[in-house]
């Protein structure tokens, strides 16, 4: 295990003992949320942890539960969730957040929307002065709109790439392809949303503004847990 991945386990694991019996548990996607989730796997099967049922935000980590004997239930059952944990590519001083590197920040958002606790997870790394600085926006797309979208995110200063895997397309949960908007650091990131968000073909983006309750941060300093001011 490589230090960073022993600090990502080191905040999952703080997180994960956030959890509580009874709660519904929105269950993000990533390296370093694989932690959490096999921390909770291992406090189920203790008994530590009881009566409680995990919303997947992707296959993948829909899979990962399952193998490990995470209950999982789903927002017809449960349309509330009391407490969400899921990484984040970065994270400004505001704790407004960069995600979608894994390619599952629609069903992110919509888990982080819908919890009245949103506990992001990180190690030190992912800390930046601004949104931008070290990550490129990833912008999901209907694949009908895929040129006119990336020529308006390129109208509003991004570098903009088609995310590919082994030469191919890399394609969402719902089928969608991923744009990798690279605006540098962002002056007004609620501004570049607002303008995504009117954009028909644009399905999501990757700017988490105001959603994190709680940032967790594992480094060579320990933990560190940060909370958004009201």
């Amino acid at each position: 295990m490589t230090l960073q991945d022993e600090f990502k386990q080191k905040a999952a694991f703080f997180a994960a003992g956030l959890v509580e019996s009874g709660m519904v548990v929105g269950l993000g996607t990533g390296s370093t949320t694989q932690f959490a989730l096999l921390r909770l796997g291992e406090r189920i099967r203790s008994g530590e942890l009881r009566d409680i049922v995990g919303i997947p935000s992707s296959l993948r980590t829909e899979a990962a539960a399952r193998e490990l004997g995470i209950p999982l239930a789903d927002f017809d059952a449960h349309p509330v969730i009391d407490l969400t944990i899921d990484g984040a590519d970065e994270v400004d001083p505001e704790l407004n957040l960069i995600k979608g590197g894994g390619g599952a920040l629609l069903r992110e958002k919509v888990l982080a929307q819908a919890s009245r606790r949103n506990i992001i997870i990180v190690d030190e790394s992912k800390l930046s002065p601004r949104l931008g600085t070290k990550w490129a926006l990833p912008v999901e797309v209907v694949p009908f709109a895929r040129a006119a979208e990336e020529r308006f995110i390129a109208s509003l200063g991004a570098e903009v790439r088609l995310r590919l895997k082994d030469g191919r397309p890399v394609a969402t949960d719902q089928g969608n392809l991923l744009l990798d908007a690279a605006f540098g650091p962002m002056d007004d990131p609620a501004a570049i949303s607002e303008r995504l968000n009117g954009r028909a073909g644009i399905v999501e983006h990757g700017l988490f503004l105001g959603l994190a309750h709680d940032v967790i941060v594992a480094g060579k300093d320990g933990i560190r847990h940060l909370k958004r001011h009201a």
